[in-house]
């Protein structure tokens, strides 16, 4: 499946919403109790300031349900701030949601292999992923790009459904 990543432009915030919002609604991936407004979701994507990026990863790929030739936002990413002092400068924390449609069909590798591409490109010196411990997708994905954990905090976060999670601390040096 040909996929495509760019960074994240104004015309992408509505798809960025509505990817995260899917998770949000979902459980499982993030401890936000509720969906995102736009405004909130265009606050967030504004505040990555270089040498910190949004990203999306586009494809003109089949859904299974339909084809069509019109690139559409699949997934995005963020390369963040991991902590807000001078000393952390070059550790970014790493986040990336995917469609539900578009889940299982290798669009988080390619969008993880991006990001980390852009992190290095960045002179980024540690990459942290924070999930849940129960994620196995992101999980996968940690361990599949050389991850490792260093930590794990029980019952540290609620996500949307009500079920109170346990937190995996990963990180790879750049």
């Amino acid at each position: 499946m040909p996929y495509t990543f760019r960074p994240a432009e104004p015309r992408d915030i509505q798809d960025i919403t509505d990817i995260y919002n899917a998770s949000v609604t979902a459980g499982g991936s993030t401890a936000d109790l509720t969906p995102r407004t736009l405004d909130q979701r265009r606050d967030w994507v504004e505040s990555h300031k270089p040498p910190y990026g949004v990203f999306v990863v586009e494809s003109t790929g089949e859904t299974g349900e339909e084809t069509d030739a019109t690139p559409q936002v699949v997934g995005f990413g963020a390369l963040s701030v991991f902590y807000d002092r001078a000393g952390y400068d070059g550790v970014t924390d790493l986040a990336y949601y995917i469609a539900p449609a578009w889940q299982g069909r290798g669009v988080g590798t390619f969008l993880l292999s991006r990001l980390l591409d852009e992190a290095r490109a960045r002179h980024m010196r540690k990459a942290c992923g924070i999930i849940f411990a129960d994620n196995a997708g992101s999980i996968a994905l940690m361990r599949r790009f050389g991850f490792t954990r260093f930590g794990l905090m029980p019952a540290a976060a609620t996500d949307s459904t009500g079920t109170m999670r346990d937190m995996s601390y990963w990180y790879l040096d750049l």
